[in-house]
C-alpha cells in the first residue's frame, strides 16, 4: 500500500519533535510540528537500472516505490545532497513537476546546475554549501561537509535539520569517512544520526558509520542507503554490531520504508 500525502498531512507531530518517513536509498520525508513537509533525495523511479546496465551493474530497483512523485505535490521544500541519479532522480523530478509540483529547492552548486538543465526555473532554486543555513518555518537546514565519490560532483553535502525547541537530525548524505565530519557536526549536538552504510562507491560502511556515531554520541543511529540495488547492498545489522562493540547498541534504530518514525 502506497504512502500518501494525505497520510503525511494527517500525521500529528508534537511540539519539540520531528517525524521521518524513509523512502528507501537516501530518500526521506520530514514533517515538523508546524506542519512543514520536506522531501530529501527522493528516488521514486527505476531510472538507475539503465545506468547500471551500462556499467555492468545490477541497479534494478529491489523495492516498490513507497509514494508516487505526483503525490508529493504540496511539499514545502525539495532538498538534495548531490547530483547523482539515485538522489537527484530526473524521472522523479519530472513526474513531480508535471503534476504541478514546484520549489523551493535547496541544493549545492553542481546539483543546482543539473536542476537548471532539467528545466527548473532559477527563481525556485536556493544554493547551499557547508555551514550555510536555510530557514523554513520552524526548522533550519544547515549544510555539512561531505566527501565525494569522484570528481563528477565535488560540491555535494549532508544536512543538519534542526527543529525549533526540538531535536536535530544529521543526514550524512553520500560520504566517505573523515574525522572532519565529526569535528564539524559535533558542536551542533545532533540527537539523530542518519548514516550511509553501503560501503561502496566511496561511502562509509558500517564500521566507519559507527566510528562517526562514537564521535557524535547521538541518541539514535539510523542506517540508510543499503537497500535499493543488488550491486550496492549491505546488512543494517552490521551497523548494530559495530555500535555494540562501541557500547552504543541501544542507539540503533532500523526504519521500515514508508512508515513514520517520530523522535522523541
Amino acid at each position: 500500500m502506497l504512502l500518501t500525502m494525505s497520510d503525511i498531512k494527517a500525521h500529528t507531530v508534537p511540539e519539540g519533535s520531528i517525524a521521518l518517513w524513509w523512502l528507501g536509498q537516501g530518500g526521506f520525508l520530514v514533517k515538523t510540528p508546524s506542519g512543514k513537509i520536506i522531501v530529501l533525495d527522493p528516488y521514486l523511479s527505476n531510472a538507475c537500472k539503465k545506468d547500471g546496465e551500462a556499467m555492468g551493474l545490477d541497479c534494478d530497483r529491489m523495492h516498490p516505490v513507497p509514494i508516487s512523485p505526483e503525490d508529493m505535490v504540496g511539499i514545502d521544500l525539495y532538498v538534495l545532497t548531490h547530483s547523482h541519479g539515485d538522489h537527484l532522480d530526473p524521472e522523479t523530478l519530472q513526474a513531480y513537476r508535471n503534476a504541478g509540483g514546484k520549489g523551493p529547492y535547496l541544493a549545492p552548486a553542481e546539483t543546482i546546475e543539473k536542476l537548471k538543465s532539467l528545466g527548473v526555473p532559477e527563481e525556485e532554486l536556493n544554493m547551499t554549501w557547508p555551514n550555510n543555513e536555510f530557514n523554513l518555518g520552524d526548522c533550519t537546514f544547515r549544510a555539512t561537509f561531505a566527501i565525494p565519490f569522484a570528481g563528477d560532483d565535488l560540491t555535494h553535502v549532508g544536512y543538519l535539520v534542526s527543529i525549533d525547541n526540538g531535536p536535530t537530525a544529521y543526514f550524512t548524505g553520500d560520504t566517505d569517512y573523515h574525522e572532519l565530519l565529526g569535528t564539524a557536526v559535533k558542536p551542533h549536538s545532533p540527537d539523530i544520526l542518519l548514516t550511509v552504510i553501503n560501503g561502496g562507491f566511496n561511502n562509509m560502511a558500517a564500521r566507519e558509520s559507527a566510528v562517526l556515531a562514537a564521535q557524535l554520541d547521538p541518541k539514535v543511529v539510523i542506517p540508510f542507503h543499503y537497500d535499493m540495488f543488488r550491486a550496492n547492498t549491505a546488512f543494517p545489522t552490521m551497523l548494530r554490531t559495530e555500535l555494540t562493540i562501541r557500547g552504543l547498541q541501544d542507539r540503533f534504530v532500523e526504519l521500515q520504508m514508508g512508515r513514520p518514525y517520530s523522535y522523541p
